[in-house]
């Protein structure tokens, strides 16, 4: 099972599951109930719910896969949460079609907007689905880091196209069909009515790195870890992260 608590999987995820941790753990102090309800859009297989879940909220994951939500069910029953797991199918369109407005305490809504053909309204439905005070934890993947990875592989005028391209792709067998900088998403997220609270560049170093040294090398993973979480926060390293995750906060309390 992959998820943020396993040292491999968290070279993928630690940046992202320290910020949320954290941010859950301020709206409990904030709201006086240890127990949030948490909605993760597109949360698939429940890499993060199930998690989340085990710090005992409770969480609903809408996503358009039926065999996601089938592995998330699984993968909740085996992790002792599936009582505070809930898996229904949906998409961030029709969001308010299977959740409730302004129901939810924090949103999760993490490599969604790659794929929806309006981002703004995907960020604007993830919104509209929190309570006053709400938090909503946005990651997307970043323009940059493409770029460079593309240029480190030797693909010289693929690096280029999608330094150009509108929506950040090198080509036409790119499988991401959209990529972010930094300022567009803060600009979807205050567009939507929240204040950016954090932004924090994921994959800064992780995926430039050969698999073989992290795996062999001792204490690799780990000194790549606290590499990974020094530069997250620095935003001179947001620009060329293969993801880019962004907090938002809701007015109110």
């Amino acid at each position: 099972m992959s998820d943020p608590m396993r040292p491999r999987a968290s070279l993928r995820t630690a940046v992202v599951w320290e910020v949320l941790k954290d941010a859950l753990d301020r709206r409990v102090k904030a709201t006086g109930r240890e127990s949030l309800d948490v909605l993760d859009t597109g949360g698939g297989s429940g890499n993060f719910a199930v998690p989340v879940a085990r710090l005992g909220h409770r969480v609903t994951v809408v996503d358009p896969s039926p065999n996601a939500l089938f592995a998330l069910e699984r993968r909740a029953a085996e992790a002792g949460v599936a009582d505070r797991v809930r898996g229904v199918q949906g998409d961030a369109h029709g969001l308010f079609d299977v959740v409730e407005r302004g129901g939810h305490d924090v949103v999760l809504c993490h490599g969604v907007l790659e794929y929806v053909d309006d981002p703004a309204e995907g960020v604007r439905n993830a919104v509209a689905a929190l309570r006053p005070g709400g938090v909503l934890s946005l990651l997307a993947a970043g323009l940059g880091g493409a770029v460079l990875a593309r240029a480190l592989a030797g693909h010289f005028t693929e690096a280029h196209q999608a330094l150009g391209d509108p929506d950040g792709r090198w080509g036409e067998g790119d499988p991401m069909p959209r990529r972010f900088t930094a300022e567009q998403l803060t600009g979807l997220v205050e567009g939507a009515g929240l204040r950016v609270g954090a932004v924090h560049g994921v994959r800064v170093f992780a995926d430039l790195v050969p698999g073989v040294l992290v795996d062999t090398e001792p204490g690799a993973l780990d000194a790549l870890l606290k590499l990974e979480a020094a530069a997250a926060e620095l935003p001179s390293f947001h620009a060329v992260a293969t993801q880019l995750h962004v907090l938002g906060e809701a007015e109110g309390t």
